[in-house]
């Protein structure tokens, strides 16, 4: 293992995180309000599939009583 400079670590830490494309305000905005509009989504589709399951479940149940 090569033994490595602090102060040269430090400059090539530095010049690595330049290189980074840090996304814009406008594309962090989109991205977060697109998280939210498919979490929504996904919690109304698990609600109807939980409806649909119950409404199937207790229709079985309901013929053995």
């Amino acid at each position: 293992m090569a033994t490595i400079n602090p102060v040269q670590f430090i400059q090539q830490v530095r010049a690595e995180v330049s290189k980074i494309v840090w996304p814009t305000r406008r594309e962090v905005l989109l991205t977060t309000v697109m998280v939210f509009i498919m979490a929504a989504l996904t919690a109304v589709f698990f609600a109807l599939v939980d409806i649909i399951i119950r409404f199937g479940l207790s229709g079985v149940l309901d013929m053995f009583k």
